[in-house]
């Protein structure tokens, strides 16, 4: 099967030095080795790039909307006492996960560059607009404005390792706080652990069930001798970067059983091109956004570059242009919808 075949690819490979990427954590990291408690479909957290469940050791186990609960997750063991009503997000993905769940937050941090509430997720949910307009700014995700996540008074604290590891026993002395791992790699496990502490666990798994069932049916319906393979390239204003098997859009299209092509099948999440390495970024398909396309941006140069413009997939047509934070900044439920539909959308059309 490809995901036999992509999970013994990472592993075989040999690591492609990457570059650190600034403001969005999602996009830096190797993925997690924690062992996954729980499965989706036939997945297993050995053959899958990241984990499919929550770690060994950590959440609650307790049933859901049952509280008190004491939750373990990456910064130690947290006790929630009652249904949390009040919560402030703080972590990339975050507010899509709990939207996605029905669960409204008062405080919302936003990322480097990215609006405190993202275009895709006020499309998503148009039903919470009048709530949405109404969170409490509480500063970027990188620097959090701890005044004012006091102020809130929360009953809940939702955050990352990856970001807020250092802050997290200030955190703790305001409300309960939980940890989720982050990084892109590692949302299904996230997605878990934070609707563990919301005590919606088993909506959390269904929403998972159901996405990697519907990721299986779009892999089976391109396989064949003629399966595409897909590239995925993310423009910053002075970056270029090509996504490797190990990371948010990766493993969606792993769950998918789709290929990738060669120059993507490395153990890092992303890896820097330069413009005379452009043929990395070549695929059957390639997914591009761009968080900046002014005239002197990255983008601009790269997509103007003949050897862009003579990749097969420009020839063809097939270069499919992306919203940049649901497909590389957002590491959330919603998001890996809308980019499992934009990879239906095109590979199926």
């Amino acid at each position: 099967m490809k995901r036999l075949l992509l999970a013994t690819t990472i592993a075989a490979v040999t690591a492609l030095t990457t570059v650190a990427c600034g403001g969005t954590a999602e996009q830096t990291a190797t993925p997690s080795t924690s062992t996954a408690s729980a499965t989706s479909s036939d997945d297993t957290a050995t053959d899958a790039p990241g984990p499919t469940g929550i770690p060994d050791g950590m959440g609650s186990g307790a049933a859901d909307g049952v509280f008190p609960r004491t939750v373990g997750h990456f910064g130690g063991s947290t006790e929630i006492p009652a249904e949390p009503k009040k919560i402030v997000v703080i972590a990339t993905g975050q507010l899509d996960a709990a939207l996605t769940l029905g669960v409204v937050p008062t405080g919302v941090a936003y990322g480097d560059g990215a609006a405190l509430v993202p275009d895709y997720i006020s499309f998503s949910f148009p039903q919470y607009a009048d709530r949405m307009s109404q969170f409490v700014d509480v500063g970027n995700r990188q620097e959090v404005d701890i005044e004012a996540i006091a102020a809130i008074e929360p009953d809940l604290i939702l955050a990352n390792k990856a970001g807020s590891e250092d802050i997290y026993s200030t955190l703790s002395t305001i409300a309960p706080t939980v940890l989720t791992e982050g990084t892109g790699v590692n949302w299904k496990q996230d997605f878990l652990l934070l609707a563990d502490a919301l005590g919606r666990t088993e909506q959390a798994q269904s929403f998972i069930d159901t996405f990697t069932s519907d990721a299986a049916a779009l892999g089976d319906s391109v396989a064949g001798s003629g399966a595409p393979t897909v590239s995925f390239v993310r423009f910053t204003a002075d970056r270029a970067r090509v996504f490797g098997i190990p990371s948010f859009a990766g493993y969606i299209a792993w769950d998918a059983g789709l290929a990738r092509p060669e120059s993507q099948q490395f153990d890092k999440t992303s890896q820097d091109f330069s413009e005379e390495e452009i043929q990395l970024a070549n695929a059957d398909w390639v997914f591009v956004s761009s968080q900046d396309a002014g005239a002197d941006s990255s983008a601009a140069s790269y997509t103007t570059n003949p050897l862009w413009t003579g990749m097969s997939a420009a020839t063809e047509n097939h270069i499919v242009r992306v919203d940049d934070d649901p497909w590389y900044l957002n590491a959330g439920p919603t998001a890996a919808t809308i980019v499992l539909d934009g990879l239906k959308n095109a590979l199926q059309s």
